[in-house]
């Protein structure tokens, strides 16, 4: 099955907010056997939107829109795609009376808007797909030669409950019945970190392109390179098995740059790790202005291990609170290797944790220097271990990009090196 996507919203297309309902339904509805052909964005007027939901329906027959619902003016979708298929639009008391009881059972709200009663008003003949995370029911339309849209809400938590409530066993369902209906679109991700794109092409050698027979994707970005696997147009034991052999083949060649899959988070891997070998982390950051502790503290549950840190972005703070030697800042600067170790050395002895963090660099646009351009960073891991003294490792790094990409692309590296530490640590 090949559907279009339609977003809805000027917000889209002036740029203010980010299209990832696309995505996510991308990933969801590949997963179970449901390609999306084309994706397309319009505004917030009823003649673009009717134009685009037609032009879709010819070429496919099956159509998602996302956007369009609310209670506002320019919530033009159900009208519009209503004319589209020669429906009048009535109103629903059932719809109705659930929006009374939202509002009655939230009276912090105050009383409900006269203009939500546009909500109600459906297109004749339309099934109501039930919105259990928001206000704005989705809908189901359907005509007598079996051409549909379904039209979801645009905010992205209402569109994943309410695709995964109602669309995801609908279209399974469908695609289940079809001909060829047990094949998918299936993917699998590699995430990479410390090696740059075309670094790692060339490790793969013949493996670049693909492996196993399914294409390959890179995908950089400020956590590193992921490699997306893609195994289209197979049924779903085939798909999986051919995905386990490609990934295995890929992680033969690369495997010491791979932290995780998916959507596996490095901060949250690495808390992990430090929480099954009772270890403790610290930080002291100076460029990175408290990103790393942020990634850390971001992770639910990482207070048992994340104990917290010091922002040094001041030398007389790095001096007086990580007890950075003011002799070594002066000699080597404070982007420099003995600075980083000193960071790291004096967060976790001043904090009490077993493994410190150092992170010192310019992150940018300016303060640059012949000697240590925007971009240079230094890195150092103190411990774990309770050997004396303890065993320090640091890493001088070039990044590349603005201000608020070195400084995350700083905080992974360090999230890396403490991973590599940590896993040689008998658990």
């Amino acid at each position: 099955m090949r559907i279009e996507l339609i977003t809805i919203g000027d917000e889209l297309l002036l740029g203010f907010t980010i299209d990832t309902n696309g995505a996510h339904l991308a990933r969801e509805l590949g997963a179970v056997g449901v390609e999306i052909a084309r994706r397309t964005s319009v505004g917030d007027r009823a003649d673009d939107i009717a134009a685009a939901v037609g032009d879709a329906i010819r070429r496919t027959g099956a159509v998602i829109t996302t956007g369009g619902l609310g209670p506002t003016s320019d919530d033009l979708t159900k009208p519009a795609i209503a004319a589209l298929f020669g429906r009048p639009m009535r109103f629903d008391p059932v719809i109705y009376a659930g929006l009374e009881a939202m509002w009655a059972a939230r009276p912090q709200w105050g009383p409900m808007p006269a203009a939500n009663r546009q909500q109600a008003y459906v297109p004749e003949g339309a099934t109501i797909l039930e919105n259990r995370h928001g206000s704005a029911p989705g809908i189901w339309l359907e005509d007598d030669t079996g051409r549909w849209v379904a039209m979801l809400p645009g905010v992205p938590r209402e569109m994943r409950g309410m695709l995964a409530d109602h669309l995801v066993p609908r279209l399974t369902r469908l695609v289940a019945s079809a001909p060829g209906g047990d094949v998918v679109v299936r993917s699998r991700t590699l995430r990479t970190v410390g090696i740059g794109e075309s670094a790692l092409a060339g490790l793969l050698g013949d493996l670049a392109d693909g492996a196993g027979g399914l294409p390959l994707a890179y995908l950089p970005g400020t956590e590193g390179v992921d490699l997306r696997l893609t195994a289209r147009g197979l049924p779903a034991a085939e798909a999986d098995e051919r995905l386990g052999g490609a990934v295995a083949l890929l992680r033969a060649r690369i495997g010491r740059f791979v932290y995780g899959e998916g959507s596996d988070d490095l901060a949250a891997l690495v808390l992990a790790a430090c929480r099954e070998r009772h270890l403790t982390i610290a930080v002291g950051e100076s460029c990175t202005g408290g990103v790393l502790g942020a990634r850390l503290t971001a992770v639910p549950g990482s207070s048992d291990v994340f104990l917290g840190g010091v922002i040094a972005y001041d030398n007389s703070v790095k001096e007086s609170l990580l007890d950075v030697p003011s002799a070594e800042i002066r000699a080597e600067g404070s982007v420099s290797e003995p600075v980083a170790r000193a960071l790291a050395l004096g967060a976790r002895a001043r904090i009490g944790a077993d493994v410190g963090i150092g992170v010192t660099g310019v992150a940018g646009p300016g303060g640059g220097t012949p000697e240590k351009p925007v971009g240079t960073v230094w890195i150092a891991v103190a411990g774990p271990g309770a050997a004396a003294p303890v065993a320090v490792q640091t890493r001088r790094t070039m990044l590349v990009g603005d201000r608020g990409e070195i400084r995350q692309r700083a905080a992974q590296i360090g999230l890396d090196m403490v991973r590599q530490a940590v896993t040689t640590t008998p658990a």
